[in-house]
C-alpha cells in the first residue's frame, strides 16, 4: 500500500551546505527539470564581454531556440533582473540565427517584481520560474512552476482586421511592379488546389483570402529584386535538403512563428513551379488541418 509522506519544504539560501552552484548543477545535469522543453546544456558560468559570467545556456534540442538562465537564492531583486536581461541581449545579439529567452529563476519571486517582470515580458521573452525545494527523508526534491511565460506573438491572421488594407497598385507604386507580377505566379499554383483563393493586398504584405476570409496560410513579400514568401509549415531537415537540391539557398525559418521564408529572384516561381505548388498545398493543409 502506497504512503503519504509529507515533504518538509525549506529555503536553499538558509541551507548550511547547499548553494547556487548546487542548483546550478542540478539543472545543468537535467535541463528538462526546468519545465521549457526538451533542453540540452550549452554551456555553464559562461563568460559575458565585461557583464560578469552567465549561469546557464540552455538549447532546445531539435529547435533553434536558446534559454539564457539565471538562478537567484531567495527573493528576486532589482540587479538579477537587470543582469538576466543584459545577458540574454549578449548572447541574442552575438548569435541571432537562434530565437533567444531570458529566464529568471528564484526562489522567491516577490509581488512586486512579478508586476515589473510582466510589464517586461511584453517586449522582452522572459520566463519567470519559482523554484521550491523539500526535504524527503533526508533527500532532497526541487520543483520548478513557470510564474510568467514568454507573452505569444498574436498570428498574422489575428491582426488581419486591423491592418491598413491597401491595392495593388500601392505595391507597385514601391517600385516593386515586376516582383508584384510574381505574386500573381504564385497565386495561380494556389489556385491548382483551392480555386477559391485569392490575394488581398495589405501595407506589410501580400496575404490570401479563401472565400472572402482571410486565410494567411503563406503570406507574400514583395522586394526590388525578389519576392519573399513566407509558408506555414514545421521544420524539416529532408525539405530544407530538398530547396537547397532545388537551387534555393536563401532560406531560413522562423521558429517563434513556425514559417519558412523563402526568397525568390526574379523568375524563380516559374523556375520552381511543381515544387512550389507542393510547398504551397503543404503549407495549406497545415494550416486550415
Amino acid at each position: 500500500m502506497l504512503q503519504y509522506i509529507k515533504p518538509a519544504p525549506f529555503r536553499i539560501k538558509n541551507h548550511p551546505q547547499l548553494d547556487e552552484r548546487w542548483v546550478q548543477d542540478r539543472i545543468a545535469e537535467d535541463p528538462t527539470i526546468l519545465g521549457l522543453g526538451d533542453l540540452i546544456l550549452k554551456d555553464k558560468e559562461r563568460s559575458q564581454p565585461r557583464a560578469g559570467r552567465l549561469d546557464l545556456l540552455l538549447q532546445h534540442a531539435e529547435e533553434s531556440k536558446r534559454y539564457e538562465v539565471e538562478v537567484q537564492l531567495g527573493a528576486t531583486d532589482e540587479s538579477h533582473i537587470i543582469r538576466c536581461i543584459e545577458y540574454w541581449d549578449i548572447e541574442r545579439k552575438r548569435y541571432p540565427q537562434y530565437d533567444h529567452t531570458a529566464v529568471l529563476v528564484a526562489e522567491d519571486i516577490t509581488s512586486r517584481f512579478l508586476n515589473v517582470v510582466s510589464l517586461l515580458s511584453g517586449t522582452v521573452p522572459l520566463v519567470a520560474i519559482q523554484m521550491n525545494a523539500f526535504m524527503v527523508e533526508g533527500r532532497v526534491a526541487l520543483t520548478f512552476t513557470t510564474v510568467i511565460d514568454v507573452l505569444p506573438l498574436g498570428l498574422v491572421e489575428e491582426d488581419e482586421e486591423q491592418l491598413e488594407v491597401t491595392d495593388r497598385g500601392y505595391w507597385e507604386q514601391r517600385g516593386t511592379k515586376a516582383t508584384v507580377g510574381m505574386a500573381d505566379h504564385v497565386l495561380d499554383l494556389a489556385r491548382a488546389f483551392d480555386s477559391s483563393l485569392e490575394l488581398k493586398y495589405n501595407k506589410f504584405y501580400i496575404g490570401f483570402t479563401r472565400d472572402g476570409r482571410a486565410n494567411n496560410f503563406t503570406v507574400l513579400r514583395p522586394q526590388k529584386h525578389a519576392l519573399r514568401l513566407e509558408l506555414k509549415l514545421e521544420r524539416s531537415d529532408g525539405l530544407e535538403v530538398k530547396l537547397e537540391e532545388a537551387g534555393i539557398d536563401d532560406i531560413d525559418y522562423n521558429t517563434r512563428h513556425g514559417r519558412y521564408r523563402i526568397r525568390l529572384k526574379k523568375g524563380g516561381v516559374r523556375q520552381h513551379a511543381e515544387l512550389l505548388t507542393e510547398l504551397l498545398r503543404d503549407s495549406f493543409e497545415h494550416f486550415n488541418g
